[in-house]
Formats: C-alpha cells, sequence, structure tokens
C-alpha cells in the first residue's frame, strides 16, 4: 500500500534550496505478472550483487545459513559467484526482512550488539508527532543513541549546513562501516517521507571504501545514485550533509499514514522520493517507450532535449554517466524484469529490449550480469519454487 504524498509548505521567511523538486512518480507494487502483449517493460533499477555481499557479512560472521536467508527471498545463492550479477529491488528488500524475521535484529548482525526488530517502528511513532522536521531527526536520534553502541549519531548546525553526523565508537570493521552506511540511508529516507518531498543533500561522507567497479554499464555506483550527490569514500566519519533550512519544513504525516509506511518498509525506502528530475533519469523514462525498437542516438536524443550534443554530453558527464551506459543499464534492468516476471521465451525478451539477435542478446546480458539470460531465469524458477 502506498502514502499518497502531501506536499509540504514551507514557511515564507524560508529560503529554499534553488535544486529542491517535488517527488516524482511514486513506484507501486506490481500486482500481477505482466502479459506477453503488456506495454514496456517496468526496468526499475536493480541493485548489484556486491550490496548482498556486504549486508548479509554480520549473518556469515555469526554463522547463519547464508544460503537459505538468500532462497527465503528468492535470490538464488549461485548469484553471489557472479561479480555483476543483479537483484531487484524486491528481492532485496525481501532480504532485509527475512534477515530481521530470523537474526531477531534490525542491523543483521553487523553491530557488537542486536537492535530489536521493533525499534524503527517505535521511533517512526514517537517522529510523526513531531513539529518540524528538525523536532523529529533530534528525537529519533535520541532514541536510537539508547540502541547503539558502535556509533553515535547526531545532527549538528554550522554556517547554514546541517550535518546528520555518525560518531565512531567501535574498530572500524567492514561490518560497522556497512552499518553506518545503511543507517544514514535509512535516516535519510525516512526524513524525506516526513515532510513528502525529497531533501537534496549538498554532500555525503562514508567512512567506508569506495566499492570496486567491475565493469557494468554505469559508474555510479548504487550508493551515489541513491543519494544523487557526490559521496566521498574512505572518509573519517559518515556524514551527511543537506541546507539547514530544511530542518525547519514541518512533518507533514500522521499516525493513519505511518502504518502504511510501516506496513511497506523497507521497499518504499528504497523506491520512494528517488530524484527523477536529474536529466539521465529524464532520459532513461524517454528511452523506456522506446525499447523494443531502435533507441535513439546521442545526437537524436539531443534533439528531443532541444540541447546541442556536446552539452548533453557535458551535462551527462558531470553526473557520471553516459549515454550508452544509461541505455545499457535500462536494456539490463528491463531484461530482469521480464526474465523474473513473465514466461516470455527468450527471443521475445530480446526483442522487447531492442535486440534483434538473441545472439546478441545472450552476450549483452551475461556481460552486464555474469550469466546467460536462460540461467538467469531458471536460478531465479528454482528458488521461487523451492
Amino acid at each position: 500500500m502506498q502514502i499518497a504524498a502531501l506536499r509540504a509548505t514551507a514557511p515564507s521567511s524560508m529560503t529554499v534550496p534553488l535544486n529542491a523538486r517535488p517527488p516524482g512518480a511514486i513506484l507501486t507494487r506490481r500486482q500481477e505478472a505482466p502479459r506477453a502483449d503488456a506495454g514496456p517493460p517496468p526496468a526499475r533499477h536493480t541493485i548489484a550483487v556486491l550490496q548482498l555481499h556486504q549486508i548479509v557479512q554480520g549473518a556469515r560472521r555469526l554463522g547463519c545459513d547464508i544460503d537459505a536467508l538468500l532462497r527465503r527471498a528468492a535470490i538464488s545463492p549461485a548469484l553471489l559467484q557472479s561479480p555483476n550479477a543483479r537483484v531487484t529491488q524486491g528481492q532485496f528488500a525481501a532480504l532485509m526482512r527475512s534477515m530481521r524475521r530470523v537474526m531477531r535484529d534490525e542491523f543483521w548482525g553487523l553491530l557488537s550488539r542486536p537492535v530489536a526488530p521493533g525499534v524503527f517502528a517505535q521511533a517512526c511513532r514517537a517522529l510523526v508527532h513531531c513539529a518540524t522536521l528538525e523536532d523529529a531527526m533530534r528525537a529519533g536520534l535520541d532514541q536510537y543513541r539508547l540502541h547503539l553502541v558502535d556509533f553515535v549519531p547526531r545532527l549538528q548546525q554550522r554556517d547554514g549546513r546541517a550535518t546528520l553526523l555518525l560518531l565512531p565508537r567501535a574498530p572500524a570493521t567492514a561490518c560497522r562501516l556497512y552499518a553506518e552506511s545503511t543507517f544514514a540511508f535509512q535516516a535519510y529516507g525516512v526524513a524525506n517521507w516526513l515532510v513528502a518531498q525529497r531533501i537534496p543533500l549538498l554532500g555525503v561522507d562514508l567512512a567506508a571504501r569506495a566499492p570496486e567497479q567491475s565493469g557494468g554499464p554505469s559508474r555510479l555506483t548504487d550508493t551515489e545514485r541513491v543519494f544523487n550527490t557526490q559521496v566521498r569514500y574512505g572518509q573519517p566519519q559518515t556524514a551527511l550533509h543537506f541546507d539547514a533550512n530544511w530542518l525547519r519544513l514541518p512533518v507533514v504525516q500522521d499516525a493513519s499514514s505511518l502504518q502504511a509506511f510501516l506496513n511497506d518498509t523497507p521497499r518504499n525506502l528504497l523506491t520512494r522520493y528517488r530524484d527523477d528530475s536529474c536529466l539521465a533519469e529524464r532520459i532513461r523514462r524517454h528511452l523506456r517507450c522506446h525499447l523494443d525498437d531502435e533507441l535513439p542516438s546521442l545526437e537524436q536524443m539531443a534533439e528531443t532535449l532541444r540541447l546541442t550534443p556536446q552539452t548533453l554530453r557535458r551535462r551527462l558527464r558531470d553526473e557520471g554517466r553516459g549515454y550508452q551506459s544509461i541505455k545499457d543499464s535500462l536494456r539490463r534492468d528491463a531484461a530482469i524484469a521480464l526474465l523474473e516476471h513473465t514466461d516470455l521465451p527468450l527471443q521475445q525478451v530480446a526483442l522487447r529490449v531492442g535486440f534483434s539477435e538473441p545472439s546478441a542478446f545472450h552476450r549483452a546480458f551475461k556481460k552486464w550480469t555474469g550469466v546467460a539470460p536462460g540461467e538467469y531465469r531458471q536460478r531465479q524458477m528454482m528458488e521461487s519454487a523451492a
């Protein structure tokens, strides 16, 4: 169930940052598999298998059965052996929920002391009664400081900039660093939900090291795409920076919208209030309507957007993207959606994502994900039937 997005109204004295944009269209839960004659596949962004390796670190350290946890989320354990493999947002959210239930820990064994299930919901129940975003963030961080011993979250303000800062209190293990990144991401998602719009970030500092690029179609990491800002890795402390004026926005959620939000968490944190205003996302939305045809060239796309090819290249370069990488990632995500949610023959899947030759589709899909399309579908069918 989705919550209707309420537009928060800022006080007249508030200066809203120029890059503030209202939320884009909210993705809804797919109710049924698309028919063979349906329109373009949803082609939602997928998640790199690297994130799977990171989120199961704590479970592996504690000796849990990783394969069983993955199968609960309909994820083939064999995908962990493919560095370029991808999973859907729904699968990743299902893994988060499954691990939380099985391990009785909202941070999945990543920290030295478990955070009992229910802490997140309890904190959110308190936040909806706060007047402003600043009140809510301070109340939420106060509550989490009672449960966290490996790092301490603080909200700081200085020179018109607000910072969510995580102060380390334990050795810098890979588990703790991923837990910090997860906490920052979830706190940002909740803040966006409380004011019902995306808060543009001025920058993100992560104590974790930069992930190794595995030759995928995009130079952006999943983390950079989610935050849509510069991410600096290997920093002394994990921190999110944003304009302090956003702290004055009123909290527009209440007890009735809270239950719907909790029912759809964590999936909604992965999909809600994405920034659809950047040029790469505008291009992706346009290309989705032409997937089963020859995709426009960069010059044709520039003409559609009323830009020169040079300007289009420069603006995409500023966002860390390339035009070919956008086309490749869209085809990859569309192919994954079709393989997982339809029974279309592989030749039809190839045609639906713009390949006239199945052999070319096979080569491209294996380059994108590390496995052939038929093998990917077979693995997912086996896990779904298990």
